[in-house]
């Protein structure tokens, strides 16, 4: 070697100062790259990508330092420990290790749940736990907290979370009552209301117990089981006791919401079965009969009502709730639904239900051609009214049906023509599908027309068929109703639940606030005290 110690130690300073300046380069294009990356938080495949290209500039800049340390070790051999001197190795700066540590850590979080944007469940009670080293050597007394100090004062703490599922939760609640003498008179405290006179059941009991049998269609044995695997012994007449005096107590509510629902100028209505247990043996012997639940929605209010007379599926049923209403109501074709359209009914209009009409074509249109094109015509439709949503952008019932009245006409005449077209056809066999098909929809033309002269109507009966599947979901589980008395209570509760769910309500909530609300009102309490507690314009109370 013909350089002296000194020059190569000098020469091996201005190598480092290169890599120092090389690093500070490398540090500048990580800020750039995660200014980048906190433009694009949303953009999960951007920012794996500009993750990926962090991670490869940290692994040069680490290439650099390790290159710079192996040199170093190399002068400390050729030097053979002539001089004392040492040369240290480069230390990353507090802000580059933080720049590098949340690169990794997003990185990491990227990878571990693939790339998906995690859910922080904002809507969980949180609760924080203090996780210290389990080292056997470790001191807390002696040892030193790693974490920085935030801007705002708090700790830097690294932080872990995990989701856990705490099973439902019963209280025994004992109220010691004190009482006192006072000047010879006798203090005496007020026993805490119970929402059931004569019984130890609070609101959130029973609000809980409503919910499970005709939100979640649990037969009440299956709740039973459920609250023994809680760890509360529920027995069964306790259980029919409750959920009796439940429909006892919301009856007023029953009321105020049928005549809210009657008040709305557009209702919708649609009927679904369950068995009932009856005395009478049918001509199997048993005891069991249909009994079916009419289902009436008002569709401006989103309540509903549900009834029930003996299980009845005539007619009268539904003309006698329609008596002196006013205004549009929307159903399939049964008979006793197309009786509406008649001279009865002068201030009613029936409008007939599109996917009804699409069924039947769908039913035959592997086979029939026309059935397909049939089909397509009525999408046609609902593709022209999907363009546009009440409520949104601004968008108003006027403008709806100013939009109605230029795309409906082009395609009802349409959808005339091919309808006349099939039923002219001369080899169309009656009874055969089509047949039935077009017969039913040419039935139904003017109730079809008298969908596009309002702005507010929609296309189908859909909507009360989706509440009808919390029937049907019960009688999956629980096959039949004890007794007529038994379904006239349950249409008294599933016109309450429904009616929550339309709007959007928390259920249990809702039934826990208006029984604690109303447990001291009369039972003659005036309809209009109730209305405010009905699902559209109710409140959560405020908690202190």
């Amino acid at each position: 070697c013909t350089m002296t110690k000194d020059e190569i130690i000098a020469s091996l300073m201005d190598q480092l100062k290169d890599a120092n300046a090389r690093i500070t380069a490398l540090t500048d294009r990580v800020n750039e790259l995660l200014a980048r990356l906190t433009a694009l938080t949303g953009l999960v495949a951007e920012q794996t990508s500009v993750i990926t290209s962090l991670e490869k500039e940290a692994g040069k800049k680490e290439m650099e330092l390790q290159k710079s340390n192996n040199k170093l070790k190399g002068v400390s051999k050729l030097l053979e420990k002539e001089s004392e001197q040492q040369v240290e190795k480069p230390q990353l700066t507090d802000e580059e290790k933080k720049v590098l540590d949340e690169a990794r850590s997003i990185r990491r979080k990227a990878r571990g749940n693939n790339g998906a944007k995690r859910d922080i469940h904002e809507e969980c009670e949180v609760e924080y736990k203090d996780v210290y080293p389990d080292d056997p050597s470790f001191d807390k007394l002696k040892a030193h907290p790693l974490e920085k100090m935030k801007e705002d004062g708090t700790p830097d703490y690294q932080f872990c979370t995990r989701y856990v599922y705490v099973p439902g939760h019963f209280k025994k609640v004992i109220y010691r009552l004190h009482r006192f003498t006072q000047d010879g008179k006798v203090f005496e405290p007020k026993t805490p209301p119970a929402v059931f006179m004569n019984s130890n059941y609070t609101s959130s009991f029973v609000a809980g117990l409503l919910q499970l049998r005709y939100m979640y269609a649990m037969p009440v044995e299956r709740i039973i089981h459920y609250f023994e695997d809680q760890g509360f012994n529920l027995k069964k007449p306790t259980a029919g006791f409750l959920l009796g005096r439940a429909a006892e107590t919301l009856e007023n509510f029953y009321k105020a919401i049928r005549k809210a629902v009657l008040s709305d100028d557009y209702i919708a209505s649609d009927e679904t079965y369950f068995k009932i247990l009856v005395p009478e043996k049918n001509s199997k012997g048993k005891g069991v009969k249909k009994g079916y639940f009419w289902v009436i929605v008002g569709q401006k209010s989103g309540l509903l009502y549900v009834v029930y007379r003996d299980g009845s599926r005539a007619g009268d049923v539904i003309y006698d709730e329609l008596h002196g209403y006013h205004g549009t109501m929307h159903s399939d074709a049964a008979s006793f639904y197309r009786k509406i359209q008649g001279d009865d009914f002068p201030n009613i209009t029936r409008i007939a239900c599109l996917q009804h009409i699409k069924r039947k074509f769908i039913d035959c249109m592997d086979a029939e051609p026309e059935a397909k094109e049939m089909v397509k015509l009525i999408n046609k439709l609902y593709h022209e009214e999907h363009k546009h949503k009440i409520g949104e952008n601004s968008w108003t019932v006027e403008d709806n049906f100013s939009w109605r009245q230029q795309y409906a006409p082009a395609i009802l005449a349409e959808i005339k023509d091919k309808l006349d077209e099939i039923l002219k056809k001369p080899n169309l066999l009656p009874g055969s599908e089509l047949s039935e098909a077009a017969s039913y929809f040419n039935n139904e033309w003017e109730a079809v027309v008298d969908i596009f002269k309002r702005g507010d109507t929609a296309l189908d009966n859909n909507l009360v068929e989706r509440m009808n599947r919390y029937f049907s979901m019960s009688r999956r589980s629980s096959l039949f109703f004890g007794s007529h008395k038994g379904a006239e209570r349950a249409a008294v509760l599933y016109t309450l639940a429904l009616s929550a769910k339309m709007n959007h309500l928390n259920i249990f909530e809702y039934l826990t606030d208006i029984l604690d609300k109303t447990a001291q009102w009369q039972p003659n309490a005036p309809l209009e005290n109730y209305r405010n507690l009905l699902p559209d314009r109710w409140q959560p109370s405020t908690k202190d």
